[in-house]
């Protein structure tokens, strides 16, 4: 016999190709992450040239005269925020005593989507009151900044406030607090900020009354490493996009290869048989063990059997027809009487040998009598 348990060769013809595949990707990776060197990405980055990045508004604020220090640390932040506008882009990251003491230096800051906990937490009297899409909305206020820049791309997080001097603007996207401590403005929404957006409808000139009415704009991003943050996040979120991107893309194509893999059967494996034993022969040892056994009942039964299947096709009958019909059928096509029709198909079986040849006789006559017919 043939063994068709794999050997090295086999395996290692199985394998070559998913290990080109990984190792193509792990050499890609690592080549574009040598040749392109360190990049800044994220969010709001002040140095992001993707959609969701700052570029833009960094560069036009610069551009204008605003300094723009970035911070990613709370101790950095309150070295900075005296006489500034400070942007926080991640509100949730900065503990309330922190945010207490940028406020008190600040001249104006601005948050960015801050979640309903985050938003009571630092401002008493403000809270989310919704959320709508984002699109192309009249400010519908009396802010002069939201007034001057007109239409804007809001939307996101809608905020209310029981403060008198408080504005809603934009359906309540941009809600403004003044107070002796200085103006606090809430975006529910980054859109107007982004490389994205910020050319269309007034995004831009809302963008930049808002975050360049100062000689210096701190720009915080906090960061899940700065020690004095509150809040711990999951491992997965720490972990870069791209990585992520790359994990996915590789487990597409495993996925891909296992199906295409397993469609592969490899050839046909072909066993030689011991002993080659021809049809005639085994129905004459079949024949010798009825003989031996004296099974004249058994093999006339058989032979009636065989030829019941036979007939039942020929006269147009299912394989589960009744035995009358059967028997009606064939005396029907023969003219032979019913009685004897029965007798034959459905009789007593043969005591003997003698008997067993006379009902296969008779079984082959009908049988012939009916295809003729």
């Amino acid at each position: 016999m043939t063994s068709v348990s794999p050997d090295a060769r086999r395996i290692w013809r199985g394998v070559r190709l998913p290990l080109a595949v990984v190792l193509l990707i792990v050499l890609t990776g690592t080549l574009l992450v040598l040749f392109q060197g360190e990049q800044t990405t994220g969010a709001l980055e002040p140095g992001s040239y993707e959609p969701a990045g700052g570029r833009a508004l960094a560069t036009l604020l610069e551009r204008e005269g605003v300094k723009i220090p970035i911070v990613r640390t709370a101790a950095e932040a309150k070295g900075v925020a005296r006489d500034a506008t400070v942007l926080i882009t991640k509100p949730e990251y900065v503990p309330k005593s922190t945010f207490a003491e940028i406020r008190q230096s600040a001249e104006h800051v601005v948050l960015v989507q801050p979640s309903s906990g985050t938003v009571e937490e630092v401002l008493p009297g403000v809270r989310v009151s919704g959320q709508v899409e984002t699109e192309t909305r009249a400010p519908e206020c009396e802010a002069a900044d939201p007034v001057a820049a007109g239409s804007a791309t809001m939307g996101g997080l809608t905020y209310s406030a029981t403060q008198p001097r408080a504005q809603e603007c934009y359906g309540g996207s941009y809600l403004e607090v003044p107070s002796p401590q200085g103006t606090v403005t809430v975006l529910g929404t980054p859109t107007p900020l982004t490389n994205d957006w910020l050319a269309d409808e007034g995004n831009a000139a809302l963008a930049m009354r808002v975050l360049g009415k100062h000689e210096r704009l701190v720009w915080y991003l906090p960061t899940p490493a700065d020690p004095s943050l509150e809040t711990e996040k999951p491992l997965s979120e720490l972990i870069p996009a791209g990585w992520s991107y790359a994990a996915l893309q590789a487990g597409v194509a495993v996925v891909l290869l296992a199906l295409w893999r397993s469609r592969r059967l490899g050839p046909v494996v072909t066993e030689p048989i011991p002993v080659v034993v021809r049809a005639a022969e085994a129905t004459e040892g079949r024949a010798r063990l009825y003989r031996k056994a004296k099974a004249a009942a058994h093999a006339g039964e058989t032979l009636r059997e065989a030829a019941r299947a036979r007939l039942r096709p020929l006269l147009g009958l299912t394989r589960d027809a009744e035995p009358a019909a059967l028997v009606e059928s064939v005396a029907v096509r023969t003219g032979r009487a019913p009685a004897e029709v029965g007798a034959l198909l459905y009789g007593d079986p043969p005591a003997d040998d003698a008997a067993l040849v006379r009902l296969a006789d008779g079984l082959d006559v009908v049988e012939r009598e009916v295809e003729r017919s």
